[in-house]
This record gives structure tokens, C-alpha cells and sequence, in this order.
């Protein structure tokens, strides 16, 4: 009795000690769980932070500076005069609106022609659809600059296919208003395919019943397109104008820069070539990175509501 008692009391601390990794062992395994997405996104995040953030910091930072950009010259801090330079000239202004003009002449291409080309093309069966698809795209896989060259050929005044074509004798390039429309145009010519197929996606993953179920309510084709089509669809379509409202002047910014150069008279200076000019024309880094941190500003604002009325969509459509 007592040989037992004393095999139990001397057995209780090699208990005690296999109990302890026993317990502390599903913990580890929840930490190591919790960690394995973490580990799977750190490279993006790496990049994310080296490519991203880290250079948004360092304009903000130069924003405050002024900086001819020679490595021979050092910055020489000024505060907040760069923001009060911006603010107080009218070239800000211009561009800007000239931004919201190319925005609004943007749309008809990135949203009004694509639904109409991607509804009329899903009556295309088979291989003439996936051709069909291929050359509406095609002139997104076709370089800017090599565009903008070809481009400069078709609007000469004198020789140029479109002048020839409408009968008239518009120096496209070279007057205020024909330039904005030329360097709309020609941006919205690139995009198009791109916004088709992501209307086509859009369409696709809208199911045939709602339609079949409004034909046997007596819906007429325009009335299933008014009230069941283009409801499903308005997710994408909104990514589409927030996809306009922030890349536009970036779209239109080779194309600029080549036929252009943000003439005339600056008809055709948008915010990403006034960031441009500012930066490597007029040598001033500091005017050039507070007119960055003003822009990004100002778009992350029109993207958060851009995507909260997104998502009241989707959550609409669900």
C-alpha cells in the first residue's frame, strides 16, 4: 500500500510535466494558423510599402521643401508656401477643370457605348463573337505613343484622313477646343475595349432567369433591359465611373504629352501633366509634390464616396 502510494506521488510531477506541452501546444498551433495568411501576403505588403507608401511619405515630406531636383542642391525647407503657391495660382484651377471636362468626355466612352457594344454583342454566337470581342479590344493592346503618331498623321490640317473624310479644314491639334476633343477622342478610342469586356464580364454573371421570368410576366425586351439588366449591372458600371473619375487624366496623359504638350495656350493641361510640368519643366519639386498630395486628396475623397455608393448598389442588387 504504502510502495503504491509512493509510485502515484513520485508519477504526479512527469504528469504535471506532460501536461504543460499538452496545453501550451494548442496555442502554438492557433498562432501559427493565425500567422500562415500574414505570411502568404508579406511579399505583396513588402511591395506594397517599398512602392506605395514609402513614396507617398517622401512627397509629403518634399511637399514642405523646395528642391530643383540636382543632387548638388540641397532642400531647403519652406513650410507651407508650396501649398499657399498652388492655391493662389490660377493654373491650379485650370486644370482641374480641364480634368473634369476630360472626365465627363470620358464617360459616353467608358460607359454609354461599352453597355450599348456589349448587349449588342452577346447576340454574336461562337468564333465571330470571340473575333468580334478581339477587335473591339484591339486598340487597347496598341501602344500610346505609336497611337499618338499615328494619330498626329490622320488629323494633319492639310493632308490628314479626317479632315478629309469630314470636308473640313481644322487644325485638330493646334486650337483649344479641337484639341480637347482630339486627345478625348483618342483616349476614349484606347479604353473602349477594356470597358467592354468588363461590361461583358458584368453580364455574364447575371443570371438568364431574371430575364426568362420577366418574358413570362409579359416584359418587353426594353422594359427587361430598363428593369432588370441594367439594375443588375449598375456594380459594374459603377466601377467603371470611378475607374474613369481616377485614371482618366492618366489615360490621356501619353497622348498629351506627344501631340500636345499641354497646348494650346495649356487647352490641354490636366492635373497629372501639370504635375509633370511642375516636376521636370519648371525644376520645382516642392510646387510639384504639394500639387501631388493635393490631387491624391482630392481623389481619395471622390473614390470613398465613388465606392460607398458601390456598394449600396451591390448590396441593392443582393
Amino acid at each position: 500500500m504504502v510502495s503504491g502510494q509512493f509510485t502515484q506521488v513520485a508519477a504526479a510531477p512527469a504528469r504535471a510535466r506532460a501536461t504543460v506541452p499538452a496545453a501550451r501546444a494548442p496555442w502554438r498551433r492557433r498562432l501559427v494558423r493565425g500567422a500562415q495568411p500574414y505570411v502568404y501576403l508579406a511579399p505583396a505588403l513588402v511591395l506594397l510599402v517599398v512602392w506605395t507608401y514609402r513614396p507617398l511619405a517622401q512627397t509629403v515630406q518634399l511637399s514642405f521643401h523646395s528642391w530643383n531636383l540636382l543632387p548638388t542642391s540641397p532642400m531647403t525647407e519652406v513650410g507651407f508656401a508650396n501649398y499657399e503657391r498652388l492655391l493662389s495660382t490660377p493654373d491650379m484651377g485650370d486644370a482641374v477643370w480641364r480634368t473634369v471636362l476630360v472626365i465627363v468626355g470620358m464617360l459616353p466612352f467608358t460607359v454609354v457605348v461599352p453597355v450599348a457594344v456589349a448587349l449588342l454583342s452577346r447576340r454574336v454566337r461562337g468564333r465571330a463573337g470571340a473575333v468580334y470581342r478581339a477587335m473591339v479590344f484591339a486598340p487597347m493592346l496598341v501602344a500610346p505613343v505609336a497611337g499618338a503618331a499615328v494619330w498626329q498623321w490622320l488629323l494633319d490640317p492639310r493632308a490628314g484622313a479626317v479632315n478629309s473624310l469630314l470636308g473640313t479644314q481644322v487644325n485638330w491639334l493646334h486650337e483649344a477646343g479641337p484639341a480637347q476633343a482630339a486627345i478625348i477622342v483618342i483616349t476614349g478610342w484606347h479604353v473602349v475595349g477594356f470597358a467592354v469586356l468588363v461590361v461583358s464580364a458584368g453580364l455574364t454573371g447575371i443570371s438568364p432567369e431574371y430575364a426568362a421570368a420577366a418574358q413570362v410576366d409579359g416584359a418587353s425586351r426594353w422594359q427587361i433591359l430598363r428593369w432588370v439588366t441594367l439594375p443588375l449591372l449598375s456594380p459594374t458600371i459603377a466601377f467603371l465611373v470611378l475607374m474613369t473619375v481616377l485614371l482618366s487624366a492618366q489615360w490621356t496623359f501619353p497622348l498629351v504629352d506627344t501631340l500636345t504638350q499641354g497646348g494650346p495656350s495649356g487647352a490641354t493641361t490636366t492635373v497629372y501633366y501639370l504635375l509633370w510640368d511642375y516636376g521636370f519643366r519648371s525644376y520645382d519639386a516642392g510646387v510639384g509634390a504639394a500639387a501631388g498630395v493635393l490631387f491624391f486628396i482630392g481623389f481619395v475623397l471622390v473614390a470613398a464616396v465613388l465606392v460607398r455608393i458601390s456598394d449600396r448598389l451591390s448590396h441593392y442588387d443582393d
